[in-house]
C-alpha cells in the first residue's frame, strides 16, 4: 500500500535539488581535479558537496538513505526498511568532467522495493522533472520553484516518434544494443538514435523526445530508480528484458539487471 504522504516530501526535495545544483555548477565552472574511487570510477568535489546537501535535507524526513557517495548500511539492516531514499548526487560524473553538460541529480523514494517517487534534475538547464505513484509528472524551472501554478504537467504522448527515437548511453555500449536496435528496425522501419549521458535520457523519454531506452550495460540502483518512478507514472515500463519483470530496489546487491524502458506510446503500438 502506497502511503498518502508523498506530496509532503516534494517541497523539501525540490529545494534540496536546487541547492545541490547551485553547488555543483559553482564547481563546474572552475578547473577542478577529479580523483578515483576504489572501484576505479571518478569522483569530484561536486559529487561530495551535492551528496552532503541532499543527505542533510532528506534526514529531515526521518527516512533512511542509500547514496552513491555515502557509506551505506549493510543489507541486514537495509532489508528491514519499508521506505528508503535512493540518491545519486551527481549522475554522469564522466560527462561532468568532460564539461558537456550531460549530468544530473537523481533522487527516488522506494517503498517496499518499488520506486514510488522520483526527481531528476538538470543543473545546466535548471530544470527538475518529478512524479510517481499518484503524483502527476511535473516539469519545474528553478526560478519557478515557489510558483506551483506555473509548473508544467507532463502527459504521455499519444503516438511514437516518426522515425522511432531510441535513447542510448554516450559512454557505455554493448553488442546487445545492436541486436535490440535491429529488432526495432524490423518492426518500425527507420529509427534514429539519441545518445546522452546520465539520467537525462529519462527527460527525453518523459517529454516524448525518445520512445525506448535499452540498457545492456551495468547501472546502479541510484542511477535508475528515479527514472522508473517517473516513467511508470506516465504509463511506461522499466522491465528486465528476459524475465519481463519490473526492476526492484534496496536489494542486497545494488547493481541493476539489464533493462528496457518503454514509453506508454510504444507499448500501445507494440500491443496492436
Amino acid at each position: 500500500m502506497i502511503t498518502a504522504d508523498l506530496q509532503t516530501f516534494i517541497p523539501l526535495v525540490l529545494k534540496a535539488c536546487v541547492e545541490a545544483s547551485e553547488a555543483i555548477m559553482q564547481i563546474y565552472e572552475t578547473d577542478f581535479d577529479p580523483t578515483l574511487k576504489s572501484d576505479g570510477s571518478p569522483v569530484t568535489k561536486a559529487d561530495l558537496i551535492s551528496n552532503a546537501i541532499i543527505k542533510s535535507a532528506l534526514e529531515k524526513t526521518g527516512i533512511p538513505t542509500i547514496m552513491e557517495e555515502s557509506i551505506n548500511s549493510p543489507f541486514e539492516i537495509r532489508k528491514t526498511w519499508e521506505r528508503v531514499w535512493i540518491v545519486d548526487p551527481l549522475d554522469g560524473t564522466k560527462e561532468f568532467i568532460k564539461k558537456n553538460g550531460e549530468f544530473a541529480i537523481c533522487i527516488a523514494l522506494v517503498q517496499q522495493n518499488q520506486a514510488v517517487l522520483g526527481f531528476i534534475v538538470s543543473p545546466v538547464k535548471e530544470e527538475i522533472i518529478f512524479g510517481g505513484k499518484g503524483i502527476p509528472v511535473k516539469l519545474v524551472a528553478f526560478d519557478q520553484l515557489d510558483q506551483a501554478e506555473n509548473w508544467k504537467t507532463i502527459h504521455p504522448k499519444d503516438e511514437i516518434n516518426n522515425p522511432l527515437k531510441i535513447a542510448g548511453s554516450r559512454s557505455h555500449h554493448s553488442p546487445n544494443d545492436l541486436k535490440f536496435n535491429q529488432s526495432m528496425r524490423e518492426f518500425f522501419g527507420e529509427v534514429e538514435f539519441i545518445q546522452k549521458g546520465s539520467a537525462l535520457k529519462f527527460f527525453d523519454l518523459a517529454l516524448g523526445k525518445a520512445d525506448v531506452y535499452p540498457r545492456f550495460a551495468p547501472t546502479m540502483e541510484w542511477d535508475i530508480a528515479a527514472g522508473q518512478a517517473i516513467i511508470e507514472a506516465l504509463g511506461g515500463t522499466v522491465l528486465h528484458p528476459e524475465t519481463n519483470e519490473s526492476l526492484i530496489y534496496n536489494k542486497e546487491n545494488l547493481y541493476n539487471p539489464y533493462f528496457i524502458v518503454k514509453t506508454k506510446s510504444i507499448i500501445e503500438r507494440l500491443n496492436k
